[in-house]
């Protein structure tokens, strides 16, 4: 069993929201930032400065969450998700472009370690997405209608660099379009290898590859699953099934028999679907955002959830897993 909570987090209006959710899941981020020990992760002096370097726009809001987070030593470098500790995740996604629409995508990982949060918030632009450390975003979509979602790139090499989630929110509070958004990220570095899906309501689309210690790739690729240009980690692959995920999702864009309801649908089958909760490869949810009708809809199997900016309804619903599956934050 999963918990999914639904909160509209404004710190203009209210702060304690956010604070009650960080003292919430910080125990558990914690132990997840200290891992490999405090001396792994970054000081606080070169965490900050490279955040104000490479996020400008978002300093002021780092800083007050920051304050709000008990302006701590260690809860302010973890915020800054700079060189954090390495994490994997599954991940399928996909921009359709066809008949209605959509950012759709799978996201597989550990339910120990979901947030299980969606979030809207307005910031520097409204955006509506699902949260991971706290202010960082698995994928999402702002009131421009520009939407991103993450899978991991199936390397094994780490580097100096940021946290992805930080990444995807950057990108949502800064970009208003594909083009945009390309031109914001191309440069940036992460710490692992990533697959970044960009849509904008203009149906631009664009999947940049986030390579550690090397120059990012920009394709314009509609289909992101857990490689890149080519297997570098033949293991990973072959138990993630990213080949045949990725070949299943391009030959549907080539179908003209294929609409959004029967993406949707092999989404929630396998090979895109999964079950291998307990090794962190498991289905959470189902995400299919619409820059159109700036709405989302997340899908489990049997339960589905609509959100929009006009209409957002806060509540907490909970999701049976097929496998058995750990605790989870919101249990």
């Amino acid at each position: 069993m999963i918990f999914v909570n639904i909160n509209n987090i404004d710190l203009s209006e209210d702060d304690s929201k956010w604070s009650d959710l960080f003292a919430k899941t910080w125990p558990t981020y914690e132990r997840w930032f200290l891992k490999e020990g405090l001396k792994a992760r970054a000081g606080f002096l070169t965490s900050a400065s490279a955040f104000e370097k490479n996020f400008p726009e978002l300093n002021a809001t780092y800083k007050h969450l920051c304050k709000l987070a008990g302006g701590t030593d260690l809860a302010s470098r973890y915020l800054s998700m700079y060189c954090p500790p390495p994490y994997m995740s599954g991940c399928s996604q996909i921009a359709w472009t066809k008949d209605a629409p959509a950012l759709i995508r799978n996201y597989d990982y550990s339910p120990r370690f979901f947030e299980g949060l969606v979030i809207k918030t307005n910031w520097l632009k409204p955006i509506i997405g699902m949260s991971d450390c706290n202010w960082g975003l698995l994928d999402g979509m702002n009131a421009d209608g520009l939407t991103a979602s993450l899978t991991f790139g199936g390397r094994r090499i780490t580097h100096s660099g940021f946290g992805i989630p930080l990444v995807v929110r950057y990108c949502l509070e800064t970009c208003s379009n594909t083009f945009e958004a390309i031109e914001k990220l191309k440069d940036i570095k992460v710490h692992m290898a990533y697959n970044v899906t960009l849509l904008d309501k203009a149906l631009n689309f664009a999947t940049i590859y986030f390579i550690p210690g090397q120059k990012n790739q920009v394709t314009y690729s509609p289909v992101g699953t857990n490689h890149q240009e080519e297997i570098t980690w033949p293991d990973y692959a072959a138990m993630t099934k990213t080949v045949e995920r990725r070949n299943i999702l391009e030959y549907a864009i080539t179908n003209p028999f294929e609409h959004r309801e029967s993406i949707i649908a092999k989404f929630l089958k396998a090979p895109l679907y999964n079950t291998a909760f307990e090794k962190a490869f498991g289905t959470l949810y189902t995400a299919c955002y619409d820059p159109i009708q700036s709405s989302v809809s997340y899908y489990w199997p049997g339960k589905h959830l609509h959100q929009s900016f006009d209409n957002f309804e806060e509540k907490k619903i909970s999701i049976p897993l097929k496998a058995s599956a750990s605790r989870h934050f919101a249990s």
